[in-house]
């Protein structure tokens, strides 16, 4: 019988082994690619490509689907030759992450090129962001947001911010470089609490006027500078519905492009409910007001395009799985019922 354990230990052991070791494989690739701008030139040439235009990602519909495709070095060099453009083009391209067979993929947007043609030798569109993130497989959400990101960045980050001389980015993309000054820029994510307020028995959701008509989330706010997130949370809540937090805990985080790359540090908050009447900052939000769990439970069932009723209004909504907010939600109904 020991034995037996021995063996069956020793399988295990092994596949963690081989699990762990390619992850370290791959991240140090990655790191390399990074660092090394001829290797990375090199790896222009045999990895995959997706492609933006103007920050819009290009997808593919297939059936009831919605694809992220990505393309070879063959056929970025067939599109940029067709667009009568060089391929010196693709050294414009991000490195956001490679396979764990070390398939590097690169991020490239053609904003310069003329959408239509592009999307009709490839059978897609353009489509904004905020939509694709919610339309695509999950698994490429995340790929997406980072490349958008990292492509906005290196948009607006085309000048040294103290001797005003242009910069010069790295093959991978991973910084910027002033030459005049000898200043290393990198991308930064700027630090955003999202804060599910809850008196035990309801919870707390607002609007902006910006909102889809009849969607509610938590609340959200980026956190001063010198402030650590308790503080940004106590803050924020005090400042768009005039609460006092009682206690907060951290769940999750979650990297979102809006309006440039954040990092949503998600967080649940309580507060007295003897103390819980609603203060609204009407300069921030259009709307806040408690739900009760069996509102929060109708609305997570609910589809955005049903919720408009016969006399123009609408019923609440709240954002789809693939959002913080809603497994922020989706949590505090968990804790109702258990």
């Amino acid at each position: 019988m020991a034995a037996i354990y021995q063996a069956v230990y020793r399988r295990a052991s092994s596949l963690f082994c081989r699990l762990h070791s390619t992850y370290v494989r791959k991240m140090r690739y990655l790191n390399e690619l990074k660092e090394d701008d001829s290797l990375c030139r090199q790896a222009q040439t045999s990895g995959t490509f997706y492609l933006f235009h103007n920050l819009s990602p290009f997808l593919q519909k297939v059936g009831n689907k919605y694809l992220v495709p990505q393309l070879s070095a063959a056929e970025m060099k067939r599109i940029l030759e067709k667009s009568k453009e060089t391929e010196q083009w693709i050294e414009k391209s991000v490195l956001i992450s490679c396979s764990d067979e070390h398939v590097p993929h690169f991020a490239l947007d053609l904003g310069a090129l003329q959408k239509s043609v592009i999307e009709s030798e490839l059978k897609g569109s353009f489509t904004d962001l905020r939509k694709a993130l919610f339309i695509v497989d999950g698994k490429d959400s995340p790929l997406l947001a980072s490349a958008q990101s990292l492509l906005r960045w290196h948009d607006s980050h085309q000048y040294c911010s103290k001797t005003g001389q242009p910069t010069q980015k790295n093959v991978a993309g991973s910084k910027r470089v002033c030459h005049a000054s000898g200043i290393t820029y990198y991308p930064q994510m700027s630090p955003v609490v999202i804060t599910l307020v809850s008196d035990r028995s309801r919870c707390l959701l607002a609007r902006q006027p910006s909102f889809p008509q009849g969607m509610y989330t938590a609340l959200s706010g980026f956190c001063d500078v010198g402030e650590n997130v308790e503080e940004t949370v106590r803050r924020e809540v005090a400042e768009e519905v005039g609460l006092e937090v009682e206690s907060l805990w951290y769940t999750a985080s979650q990297h979102w492009p809006f309006p440039s790359s954040c990092l949503m540090i998600a967080c649940h908050a309580l507060v007295r409910a003897q103390q819980a009447e609603i203060s609204m900052n009407s300069l921030e939000l259009e709307e806040a007001r408690w739900f009760g769990l069996e509102e929060i439970t109708e609305g997570l069932k609910r589809d955005p395009r049903s919720s408009k009723q016969d006399d123009g209004s609408f019923l609440p909504w709240f954002p789809p799985q693939q959002a913080i907010a809603h497994q922020l939600i989706c949590e505090w109904v968990k804790q109702q019922t258990s």
